[in-house]
C-alpha cells in the first residue's frame, strides 16, 4: 500500500512577485518540466509505434458486437496492435486518395478530418491514421445540436467527416450550409441487410441515394480501407510542433472555441501521467468518456503509451455496468456526476439499508474511513471480506486505479468510494487548453477536498483577483486565479487571436479562470470560478456551483440549476428529483402508490402542494421548481462533458424563474425562499 504523500509541490526560490505567489513545481521533479519520458516518443505517431514494437501481438482495441438475432451485445472482440496498425495504414492511405482525387485538395498534410461518433474502434483508427499522415483531428461532439455542428464544420474547414451512421442524416440535411464537406465516411456498413445501430433512422440504400442527390460522396469505413490498400501511401510522420487536433471546448455560453493542440502537448501531458502512475501491457482501460473531450483523449494516449488494451463501451452510458462486468478493466477514468450517482446507489444498498444490514454497513464504513484517514490504506481484512469485496464487482472486480476529473467531486463521496471499492481513487484538475493536465493527486492519498499538486509537465502560480477578494497574501493560505505553464499548454485558439490573448499572457501563462488556494503540502484546492458568479441586489456575490454541489448530496436530488437575478435578494432553483428515492418518499407524503417508471404519476407527485412543501424543507433558503425532465446534452442544457449550460438553462426556464420570484415575493416580503 503506497504511503500517503506529505508534500505535493515546492516553491521555486526568488519567484514571488507583487500580486501573485511564487512559482510551484512538482515535488518529485522540481528541476525541469517534462517534455517526454522516452526520447524516441515525441509525437502521437511515435507513441503508437513504440507500443506497436513492444505489444505487437497483444490486444489493442476491443468492442462488443451487436447480435441482430438476439438483440444483445456479445463478448469483447479484440484486434491486436499489429492488426490495428495495418488498418491505420489502409484507412489513412484511403483518405489521402479521396483528398487528392475527390476533393482535389492541394494540401498534402495538416488539413482537418472530422470525427462524429461515440467512442469505438473506428474512432481510434481514424485518429491514429491522422497522426500517421500528419493530418488534424477535429472531433464533433456526438450529441451537439445541428447549429454547433454546422459551426465547427465550417470553422475548421472540414472536407472529410468520419461518422457513425446515425449521424449521417443530420449531416446530409446540413449540406447547403456546410459547403466544405464533400465526403462522408460511415463507420458502419451501408448494406441494407445489416442492423441499423442505436439511433439509426434509415437503411444504407436510402442514405446513399440521399447523399448522392446532395452531391456528397458517401463510403463505408471498410470501403475506404480497401481503397487505401489498393493505393498505399508511405507514412508522413508529424513533427512535435505540428497540430494534432483542434479540440473545440463545449462551452457553457457562446460558440465553442477551437484549442490548437500539438503532438508535443499530448506527449508532455501523457508522459507526466506515467511519471506518477505505473501502468503496463496487462492493464485494461474502459473507454466511455467522450473522445471528443480532452480528458478521454489524454487517457487513451496514456493507455497506448503503456501498451495496454482499450475496451470500448457499447454506446449506452446507462448500461455501462454491463460493459464493466464483461470487460473487467483495471483502469477506470471517471467524472464526478457518474461517481456521485454510483455513490448514491451504494449508500442506499449499505449504510441506508434497514435492519442489521444497514447497522453492519455503517460500522464497516466508519471503521474503514478511520483506517483510511489514519494513513492505513483503503483495505480492511474483515470488512472487505464481509461486505466490500462484493461492492468491488460493480466495476468488474479488477479496477486498481480510478482517476476523476472535469469537475469537483464532493470530499465525502470520494472518501466513501475509496473504501467501498478498496482501490486507489485520485482526483486531478485540468482543461482542454492544457490537455487535461494541470494537477494530480499522488498514489496513497488518504485525504480529499484537493486536486493534488502540479503535474511534472507544468509549473503553477496563483494571481490576485482583488474584485473577488482573493489574494496571494491571504492567510492561512494564498488564494488567487490558478495559472499554469508548460509544454502541455496549447498554442492558441484557432482563428481567434483575441480569445488567445485573453487566455495566454505574454509570459506563456495560461489563465484558467478558476480560483484556488495552495496549502502547506503544496496541494491545490479549487474554490471558485472567476466568471461563474453573480451579484444579488443586496450586493452579495454568489457562486452557484458551490450551492449546487451541496444540494446534489441530497438523496432526493438528481440534477439542479441554481439561479439568482441581480434585482432580487434571494435565489431560485430548478430541480430534477431522483425518481428512485423521490417516488417512494412522495408516496408516503401523499398516500398514493405511484410506481417507478410511471411518468404521468411522477408529474402528479411533483405538482402536489404537500410534496412541494416538504421538498422545500430539503432545499432550505432556496426557491425551487420541480421538473421530471432531466437536464441532458440532447435538450442543450448540458455540455458534452455534462456541465450545466447556465445561459441556456436560464433561457429555457426564464418563465419558470420569473414565476418563482413572483410567487416568493407575493407570499411575504421577508421570506428569502419559497416554492
Amino acid at each position: 500500500m503506497p504511503i500517503p504523500p506529505t508534500k505535493y509541490s515546492v516553491e521555486l526560490p526568488n519567484t514571488r512577485k507583487p500580486g501573485q505567489t511564487g512559482i510551484y513545481r512538482n515535488v518529485l521533479y522540481p528541476d525541469t518540466l517534462t517534455v517526454t519520458t522516452r526520447k524516441e516518443v515525441t509525437t502521437l505517431y511515435e507513441n503508437f509505434q513504440f507500443a506497436l514494437k513492444g505489444s505487437k501481438d497483444r490486444n489493442c482495441i476491443g468492442h462488443r458486437p451487436y447480435n441482430k438475432q438476439t438483440g444483445q451485445y456479445g463478448s469483447y472482440q479484440w484486434q491486436t496492435y499489429k492488426q490495428v496498425a495495418d488498418r491505420i495504414e489502409n484507412f489513412g492511405s484511403g483518405i489521402l486518395h479521396l483528398n487528392e482525387n475527390v476533393i482535389k485538395n492541394p494540401k498534402f498534410d495538416q488539413w482537418a478530418v472530422g470525427i462524429y461518433a461515440n467512442n469505438r474502434p473506428e474512432w481510434f483508427i481514424t485518429d491514429q491514421a491522422n497522426c500517421a499522415y500528419n493530418l488534424i483531428t477535429v472531433a464533433l461532439y456526438d450529441t451537439l445540436g445541428p447549429d454547433t455542428v454546422e459551426y465547427v464544420l465550417n470553422h475548421a474547414e472540414i472536407s472529410i467527416a468520419v461518422v457513425g451512421i446515425n449521424r449521417i442524416p443530420g449531416l446530409i440535411q446540413l449540406t447547403s450550409k456546410i459547403p466544405n464537406l464533400k465526403v462522408i465516411i460511415s463507420m458502419d456498413e451501408l448494406d441494407d441487410d445489416l442492423p441499423i445501430p442505436i439511433g439509426g433512422t434509415t437503411s444504407g440504400k436510402v442514405i446513399k441515394a440521399w447523399a448522392e442527390d446532395k452531391g456528397l460522396t458517401l463510403l463505408s469505413f471498410s470501403e475506404v480501407e480497401k481503397l487505401g490498400k489498393n493505393n498505399p501511401r508511405k507514412h508522413n510522420p508529424p513533427s512535435p510542433n505540428n497540430i494534432a487536433c483542434i479540440c473545440y471546448t463545449s462551452g457553457t455560453t457562446g460558440v465553442p472555441k477551437g484549442a490548437l493542440l500539438t503532438h508535443a502537448n499530448f506527449i508532455a501531458a501523457s508522459s507526466s501521467v506515467t511519471q506518477i502512475f505505473e501502468g503496463g501491457q496487462d492493464d485494461v482501460l474502459i473507454s466511455y468518456l467522450p473522445l471528443a473531450h480532452i480528458f478521454g483523449r489524454t487517457v487513451e494516449t496514456t493507455a497506448v503509451g503503456y501498451g495496454c488494451s482499450i475496451g470500448y463501451f457499447h454506446g449506452d452510458i446507462l448500461s455501462l455496468i454491463d460493459d464493466l462486468a464483461e470487460l473487467k478493466p483495471t483502469l477506470f477514468p471517471s467524472v464526478p456526476r457518474l461517481l456521485t450517482r454510483i455513490y448514491a446507489k451504494l449508500q442506499q444498498a449499505t449504510v441506508e439499508a434497514p435492519g442489521i444490514k444497514g447497522a453492519l454497513s455503517r460500522k464497516a464504513v466508519a471503521a474503514k474511513l478511520e483506517r483510511l484517514e489514519g494513513g492505513q490504506g483503503y483495505t480492511h481484512p474483515l470488512w472487505d471480506r464481509l461486505i466490500f469485496n462484493k461492492i468491488k464487482q460493480v466495476l468488474g472486480g479488477r479496477v486498481r486505479l480510478v482517476i476523476t476529473g472535469s469537475a469537483p467531486i464532493d470530499a465525502s463521496v470520494l472518501q466513501f468510494l475509496r473504501i467501498a471499492f478498496a482501490t486507489e481513487i485520485i482526483e486531478g484538475y485540468g482543461q482542454t487548453e492544457g490537455v487535461a493536465n494541470a494537477t494530480i493527486g499522488f498514489p496513497g492519498e488518504n485525504k480529499a477536498g484537493h486536486v493534488g499538486g502540479p503535474q511534472p509537465c507544468c509549473e503553477i502560480k496563483l494571481v490576485d483577483v482583488p474584485e473577488m477578494k482573493y489574494l496571494s497574501t491571504d492567510k492561512p493560505y494564498p488564494r488567487g486565479e490558478f495559472c499554469y505553464r508548460g509544454k502541455n499548454c496549447f498554442i492558441g485558439f484557432y482563428k481567434d487571436e483575441e480569445k488567445t490573448r485573453e487566455s495566454i499572457d505574454s509570459d506563456g501563462w495560461v489563465h484558467s479562470g478558476d480560483i484556488s488556494y495552495i496549502d502547506d503540502r503544496g496541494a491545490i484546492t479549487i474554490i471558485d470560478r472567476k466568471k461563474n458568479i453573480f451579484k444579488l441586489s443586496q450586493g452579495e456575490y454568489v457562486a452557484p456551483e458551490k450551492i449546487e454541489n451541496v444540494y446534489l448530496n441530497s438523496k432526493f436530488v438528481l440534477q439542479l440549476f441554481v439561479h439568482g437575478d441581480s434585482l432580487r435578494n434571494f435565489l431560485v432553483a430548478i430541480v430534477v428529483p431522483d425518481p428512485e428515492t423521490f417516488v417512494p418518499w412522495a408516496n408516503v407524503i401523499t398516500g398514493k402508490n405511484i410506481s417507478l417508471g410511471d411518468e404521468e404519476g411522477l408529474k402528479v407527485l411533483i405538482n402536489d402542494p404537500k410534496v412541494c412543501k416538504e421538498f422545500l424543507k430539503e432545499m432550505d433558503n432556496t426557491a425551487i421548481y420541480l421538473t421530471n425532465e432531466p437536464f441532458s446534452v440532447e435538450n442543450n442544457l448540458l455540455t458534452p462533458t455534462l456541465k450545466l449550460k447556465r445561459h441556456e438553462a436560464q433561457t429555457v426556464f426564464r418563465k419558470v424563474i420569473d414565476d418563482l420570484y413572483i410567487k416568493a415575493e407575493s407570499n411575504t416580503s421577508n421570506t428569502k425562499a419559497k416554492l
